[in-house]
């Protein structure tokens, strides 16, 4: 009977034991689907709030160009100039790559320094013999991606709070590819007693915003000013790198 017993005993021991360790694995497997059921949904829920944040800073670049544009337009079609129909193809394909292209996740480098180019046009014609533009960009190819509008209100900031020294506005632009680092500056004229907290305001804090959720960690934005001159440099290491595409 002490025997039987004991075997008994033991092999209750052996059951409950089983049980206990299946309980306890299956107890564990649901708390741990559980767990990633939920980190799921926190990083889906961060993910779409950083899309909406992405798209809310995109659709707070542009406004005033508009209305600087359509006023010059207004301007030359009353004046019954001959720019006028050219102004309106430029601010054509501007409104396609600012209203359309942005949705994109990357454009072609070459396209965002095109649409600088048309945008300086546009300017051109808005100061007339007032404005000096210089623009060089060097190395660039087709392999070289960016987000769409990224450089771009850097050069609308230029406009907008650049000053005239001499009865000149002066912008200096330069884009260069370096290995692969992108390395944009961009310098213009204003009185040294009157620079604006434009520069330092809303547009400059998206700019940033934008930047660190594309590029985290990975650029250099820095800001100076000197004596009548304003100017903003940025780097962009590891460009192929892009978090958000």
């Amino acid at each position: 009977m002490s025997k039987n017993f004991l075997f008994i005993l033991i092999l209750v021991y052996l059951v409950v034991g089983v049980i206990s360790f299946v309980s306890i694995l299956n107890h564990n497997f649901k708390t741990d689907s559980k767990n990633k059921e939920l980190e799921n949904k926190i990083l889906a829920t961060q993910l779409q709030m950083k899309e909406q944040e992405l798209n809310y800073l995109k659709r707070q670049i542009h406004p005033h160009f508009l209305f600087n544009t359509l006023n010059t337009i207004y301007g030359f079609a009353i004046q019954q100039s001959k720019y006028t129909p050219d102004i309106i193809l430029k601010l054509s394909n501007l409104l396609d790559y600012i209203l359309y292209q942005i949705n994109k996740p990357v454009v072609n480098l070459k396209e965002e320094v095109l649409h600088i180019e048309e945008y300086i046009g546009l300017e051109k014609m808005r100061f007339s013999d007032t404005l000096r533009v210089q623009m060089n960009a060097s190395n660039l190819s087709n392999k070289h991606k960016i987000p769409p509008m990224l450089l771009i209100p850097f050069v609308e900031n230029a406009f907008k709070h650049g000053q005239m020294v001499d009865g000149f506005l002066s912008i200096n632009i330069h884009i260069d590819i370096i290995g692969d680092q992108l390395a944009f500056t961009i310098k213009n004229s204003v009185k040294e007693l009157h620079i604006t907290e434009g520069h330092h305001g809303l547009g400059l804090e998206n700019i940033k915003k934008r930047l660190q959720l594309y590029y985290p960690n990975r650029y250099k934005l820095e800001v100076e000013h000197g004596h009548h001159w304003y100017k903003v440099e940025l780097k962009i290491d590891n460009l192929k790198d892009l978090s958000h595409e």
